[in-house]
Parts: structure tokens; C-alpha cells; sequence
């Protein structure tokens, strides 16, 4: 393998485990199933490790789909040293009448994609943004239930106040 090789590897994130599959970027290859990570920092960085020991000469860039999870996995594997992309689910390609998806189908369609160059990653926020961001969410939703709870307030005593008279 040459020295300006890569290893496009696709991750199908989950709350407990992570499902890989990776392609080589030389014509005519297939992308290959490796399987199901536990979705912790430990197991990750064993298969990150396992990876770069198979191609030792190839650029690992990494790809999953944003999710309710946060970012905790790009900065990883940035920390390692690899290139990561964070896409949007929304947009993912899909061919007509694909319907049926898999884990497994997921991680290779990702992986495939990111070789052809058909994904355009996110811009994934630093921790202290990532941070705000929460905290603004959050104040929001706690303004909102404020004001349901003021409006179910309401209607009860409007229904206590017509039952007396």
C-alpha cells in the first residue's frame, strides 16, 4: 500500500454499540463489514488502533450520522490523530425505493459514500458552544412546560370558579 492511501471507514452510531464497515480507496474495491463496537471510549479507540495496524501506511477518515449522542466520538478520534466527519441524516443520499435499512447497510452506505465524495459533512460546535447550546435548549423547554402549566393552572380554576356559580 502506498503512502497517500485511504481507509474510508463508516460508523452506524447507537446509544450502546456502533456498527463498522470500511473500503479502500483503490479502484474496484469492496466495501467490507467489520462489525459491531461497543459505544465507549475504550473499545473505539482498540478498533481505531486495529485499523491503523492493518494499514499502516493509510489515512483512516472516519464518518457517522449526527445524533442525539452529541460529538464525543468525532473529538476521539480527531484526537487521535484521524480525520472524522460528522453528516446530517437528512443529508444522506437515498435511491428511490431504498427502503430497507440495517445497520450493516447503513455503515457500508456511508462508508461508500464518503470514498465517492457524495456527503457533505457538518461543522460540529467546540465543547464550550456545544455547551450553550444545551443550556439554551434546555431554558427553552423549561419555559415552555412554565407556560403549559400556567394554562393548565388556568383552566382548572376557570372550571372551579363555573362549578361554584
Amino acid at each position: 500500500m502506498s503512502k497517500n492511501s485511504i481507509i474510508f471507514i463508516g460508523l452506524d452510531t447507537h446509544k450502546a454499540f456502533n456498527e463498522a464497515a470500511y473500503i479502500e480507496d483503490q479502484r474496484g474495491k469492496q466495501a467490507e463489514h467489520y462489525g459491531r463496537i461497543p459505544n465507549s471510549k475504550v473499545p473505539i479507540k482498540k478498533f481505531a488502533t486495529q485499523m491503523q495496524s492493518k494499514y499502516p501506511n493509510a489515512t483512516l477518515h472516519f464518518v457517522y450520522e449526527a445524533g442525539p449522542c452529541g460529538y464525543w466520538i468525532y473529538r476521539l478520534l480527531t484526537s487521535l490523530g484521524h480525520c472524522c466527519y460528522v453528516v446530517a441524516p437528512s443529508l444522506i443520499p437515498k435511491k428511490p425505493g431504498e427502503r430497507v435499512k440495517t445497520d450493516r447497510r447503513d455503515a457500508l452506505k456511508l462508508a461508500k459514500l464518503l470514498k465517492s465524495e457524495d456527503l457533505s459533512p457538518i461543522y460540529v460546535p467546540e465543547p464550550e458552544d456545544e455547551a450553550v447550546r444545551d443550556l439554551s435548549r434546555a431554558r427553552e423547554t423549561a419555559m415552555k412546560d412554565l407556560k403549559d402549566a400556567k394554562y393548565q393552572l388556568k383552566a382548572l380554576l376557570l372550571r372551579e370558579v363555573t362549578a361554584v356559580v
